[in-house]
C-alpha cells in the first residue's frame, strides 16, 4: 500500500463528517446529525450487542459497524422514500474506494461485505444500527418530533436478535434526558 493512498482514504472518509443523515430531514429538521455521528454510536452499541448476544468476539462486531457506512463517502445518504426509486451501487463503491489499499482495502472490503450479509456478527451489526436509529428517534420525540415514533416502530419490526429486542423494549421505558439527573450539582 502507498502511504499516499492511505492518506487519500482517510480524508475520503471524513466526508462522513459532512454527510447528513438525510432521514431526518422528513422530520423538518435542518441540521441532522452526520454519518459519522450516527456510525460511532452504532459501534459502540454493537459492541454491547454482540457481548449479549454471547458472540465470541464482540470487537469483530464493533468493527463491522465502524466500516458499514463507508458507502456513504461516494454516495451519501439516502432516505427511505428515496430508496425506492434511486438504487446505489453499494458495493462498486466500497470495493472502488478500497482497492487503493491494496492488501488491507480487500480486508476492509470483506468486513464491509461481512457487515451486509446474513452473518451471526453481520446480523448483530445491523441490529445496533437500527437501535442507534431508535435511540435518535427517542431524542428527536422527546424534542417535539411526533412522527419520530414512526422510525422506532418500524425498527421493533425489523430486528432479529432477542437481546436487541429487549433493548429496545427497555429504551420505550427510558427518558433520553434521564442519564444526566442527578448529576448536576448547583454550587
Amino acid at each position: 500500500m502507498k502511504l499516499k493512498n492511505f492518506w487519500k482514504w482517510v480524508f475520503e472518509l471524513g466526508q462522513l463528517k459532512r454527510v447528513e443523515r438525510q432521514g431526518w430531514k422528513l422530520l423538518g429538521i435542518k441540521d441532522c446529525e452526520s454519518v459519522a455521528e450516527h456510525n460511532l454510536r452504532a459501534a459502540q452499541i454493537a459492541f454491547v450487542l454482540a457481548i449479549m448476544e454471547k458472540y465470541p468476539n464482540p470487537f469483530e462486531v464493533c468493527t463491522l459497524s465502524v466500516f458499514h457506512e463507508l458507502d456513504e463517502c461516494r454516495i451519501g445518504d439516502i432516505n427511505k422514500v428515496a430508496n425506492r426509486y434511486v438504487k446505489a451501487e453499494k458495493e462498486r463503491a466500497v470495493k472502488e474506494q478500497t482497492e487503493i489499499l491494496g492488501k488491507i482495502g480487500l480486508e476492509i472490503f470483506g468486513l464491509w461485505k461481512k457487515g451486509m450479509g446474513n452473518t451471526k456478527a453481520g446480523i448483530i451489526a445491523r441490529d445496533a444500527d437500527l437501535l442507534e436509529v431508535a435511540a435518535t428517534a427517542k431524542e428527536l420525540y422527546e424534542k417535539g418530533y411526533e412522527y419520530a415514533k414512526d422510525w422506532i416502530k418500524n425498527v421493533s419490526l425489523k430486528l432479529r436478535t432477542k437481546s436487541a429486542k429487549k433493548l429496545l423494549e427497555e429504551m420505550e421505558k427510558v427518558n433520553s434526558n434521564e442519564w444526566w439527573q442527578g448529576l448536576k450539582k448547583l454550587t
